[in-house]
């Protein structure tokens, strides 16, 4: 399956790649987070750096359930660290983990260490993810694709009119798991109502 190139979130890991800063993405579910780790992961690996300097932990899969008590995460990541090369820590859907800001701020006072973390829009609001990190890291709110995203990752370069082209953008929708997919009508519907529902009866709650 093609992955689609986000380029101007690659460039922000990129410009704080080893920089001494929590990296922290933020966006709605299947707005292609999990994808922009793999995306740089695949490019840290191409520029020589070794598999064992990546640690990466995806807490929406069930074989890292476990790991969603922060002492465990944070001593799982200590059994992994190379003690004498720089070590990339991925941590994604961190807002499974139950305080998760004491693992990431033991491993912030670390010289050996470069962190990225993800999480949903919805948590990191109602956390203040400002407080828990004060001081200790950038962030970018990822969104669904550009047209121009749509267009290229598409069309693949090929020339196309641009009106039908939009009306397809407006028909399939912007979320990138939707173009690797066949149903993608159904899907787009299950997002939509996975938002739009709880927003409903929460407006009736507060009424």
């Amino acid at each position: 399956m093609k992955l689609i190139q986000r380029q101007g979130y690659l460039d922000f890991l990129r410009r704080n790649r080893n920089r001494p800063i929590v990296k922290v993405v933020s966006g709605i579910r299947r707005c292609g987070k999990s994808t922009l780790f793999r995306l740089f992961k695949d490019e840290l690996l191409s520029e020589g750096v070794k598999p064992e300097q990546i640690i990466s932990i995806n807490f929406e899969e069930l074989e890292y359930e476990h790991l969603r008590d922060y002492h465990a995460l944070y001593q799982y990541i200590l059994e992994r660290m190379q003690p004498d090369e720089m070590n990339y820590i991925f941590l994604d859907e961190i807002q499974h983990v139950d305080q998760f800001h004491r693992v990431v701020d033991s491993l912030f006072v670390k010289e050996n260490t470069d962190l990225y973390i993800t999480g949903s829009n919805a948590y990191f609001m109602s956390c203040d993810i400002a407080t828990l990190l004060t001081g200790r890291y950038v962030e970018i709110q990822m969104l669904p694709l550009s047209f121009s995203e749509f267009y290229h990752s598409k069309y693949d370069g090929n020339q196309y009119s641009l009106i039908p082209a939009y009306e397809s953008y407006l028909r399939e929708s912007s979320f990138p798991y939707t173009q690797q997919l066949g149903a993608k009508i159904l899907i787009y519907k299950n997002i939509y109502e996975a938002y739009t529902i709880p927003y409903y009866y929460m407006m009736l709650w507060l009424d």
